[in-house]
């Protein structure tokens, strides 16, 4: 394993700020495992132009996408972190990923570079630190769908094949995701320092994200509760979002919620056909903790997790500094409701707010839920203004309450074609991409990518599955 310097001029300007400046015990350093033939399965050109990487130079060397090669400057490590799984507390940290170091772009913004399933680090455990092809490949396509519906989320820079198997049930084709981050700082990173480190190691990863993440806060009197107030912010305008859009993360648990409020880790995760509050499709979720109805709640509690480790920092009277805590996370809810019901009036084509909009969007959905239609094609079908025979009575009372705002009716059905989405990655849509990239024939999954960049404009990737494919499930493969 060695440093390759003939692409000194493809584009990487790696900074280390997070293990220069925070204690030992956040994380390990860690080689990658070589790899017997790396391959490039799919790569990023539009996200590399934007790190101010040379796509050209670096799919010549698809090496550094498995970890045989290290960019130049790079220096590998692990981070450390627990989480609560499930509701239960577990130590945990990268057990099969290593951080390359922090990119930073012309305009001065700063992204991790990570790789996913380039072999065992001491957070292990049992794991072999591998990853399967078609887990890695549903993260770079829905991450990527996320993007390009405009929700916060990590991206994928690359996928490369490994020439080797990895063991689950079967032998699985390998492979590495390259990942791209605002940070992989998580709620579980600060669950691992308050229940094995100081006050001193709690407060530098404190200081530490807020210069990276909130840097307009530092001066702030109690720059601890704001650090809190801003993060309840994200988190729930991010989940507001996944909610809009109908997409359930399936696995919340504090590990995979970053403190950046990017979507982060895409398990057992996918977007709901006909619409059900209680869509599960998470294998292992078998009570339905993280349910779609359940993610707004589950994210005040990871929120709440994330007070418990603060606590020490926002109060030196921990009785005060529960009482701060308690009032934002009061705040997280109201935050969300806003948040959710501003996004809903959008979808609707409603510009001005009165008392009842949020009983007038709660009825349709219940219209939806009983009728099983389907979510997002509902939305864009009211978008248009199409004939939809169980919403009739509903529909007249929306058009009663579209005539009482200044917009005509065309510019509210524009303002609902930005908002409603066409194509979102199906579910039969993804799977069939999977699969047939696992039989090596990548052109399904890049005809579906190539929609998914363009989410509001109609095309063939609209239709909802068969009944058939109805009792979906994901597994905690990624």
């Amino acid at each position: 394993m060695s440093e390759d310097t003939r692409f000194l001029n493809d584009g990487w300007n790696l900074e280390h700020t997070y293990a220069e400046q925070l204690p030992g015990m956040f994380y390990t350093e860690q080689i990658p495992t070589a790899v017997s033939v790396p391959q490039l399965a799919v790569f990023n050109d539009e996200l590399a132009r934007d790190l101010g990487l040379n796509s050209d130079k670096l799919k010549l060397c698809p090496e550094i996408f498995t970890g045989n090669v290290l960019p130049h400057s790079s220096k590998p490590i692990s981070q450390a972190y627990a989480g609560y799984q499930f509701g239960h507390f577990s130590m945990l940290g990268d057990g099969r990923a290593v951080l390359l170091g922090e990119q930073i772009t012309s305009n001065g913004e700063r992204f991790d570079i990570q790789l996913k399933g380039s072999g065992r680090t001491p957070y292990s455990r049992r794991g072999d630190g591998r990853a399967a092809l078609a887990p890695m490949l549903r993260e770079y396509i829905i991450s990527e769908a996320m993007f390009h519906l405009g929700i916060p989320t990590t991206r994928s820079l690359a996928v490369a094949f490994t020439g080797e198997e990895v063991i689950r049930e079967k032998a699985l084709q390998g492979a590495v995701l390259t990942r791209v981050a605002a940070s992989h700082i998580r709620v579980g990173t600060f669950d691992y320092i308050s229940a094995y480190g100081t006050e001193y190691d709690l407060r530098k990863l404190a200081d530490y994200t807020i210069s990276r993440h909130f840097p307009y806060i530092e001066n702030e009197k109690n720059r601890y509760l704001f650090l809190l107030r801003e993060v309840a912010k994200r988190q729930a305008q991010l989940i507001a979002k996944w909610q809009l859009v109908g997409f359930v993360h399936g696995v919340m648990n504090t590990d995979n919620m970053a403190i950046s409020g990017e979507t982060i880790d895409y398990g057992p995760c996918a977007f709901m056909d006909t619409y059900d509050p209680n869509t599960i499709f998470s294998s292992i979720d078998i009570r339905g903790r993280y349910a779609y109805k359940n993610q707004p709640d589950i994210g005040a509690w990871n929120l709440s997790r994330f007070v418990e480790s603060l606590l020490p920092l926002i109060d030196s009277d921990e009785n005060r500094a529960i009482e701060f805590a308690q009032a934002e996370i009061a705040n997280y809810r109201k935050y969300y409701d806003d948040y959710w019901l501003a996004g809903m009036r959008a979808k609707l084509g409603i510009t001005n707010t009165e008392p009842q909009d949020g009983e007038f969007v709660a009825e349709l959905l219940s219209l939806m839920e009983t009728h099983k239609l389907d979510y997002t094609n509902t939305f864009r079908r009211l978008s248009f203004a199409e004939e939809i025979s169980e919403l009739s009575d509903w529909r007249e009372k929306w058009q009663s309450r579209l005539s009482r705002q200044p917009q005509s009716l065309d510019d509210a059905l524009d303002m609902m074609k930005r908002n409603n989405p066409a194509v979102i990655p199906r579910n039969h849509r993804v799977e069939e991409a999977l699969t047939t990239a696992e039989n090596g024939d990548l052109l399904t999954m890049h005809k579906l990518l190539d929609a998914l960049q363009n989410p509001f404009e109609d095309s063939e990737y609209y239709s909802p599955p068969e009944p058939n494919f109805c009792k979906y499930q994901t597994f905690c493969g990624t």
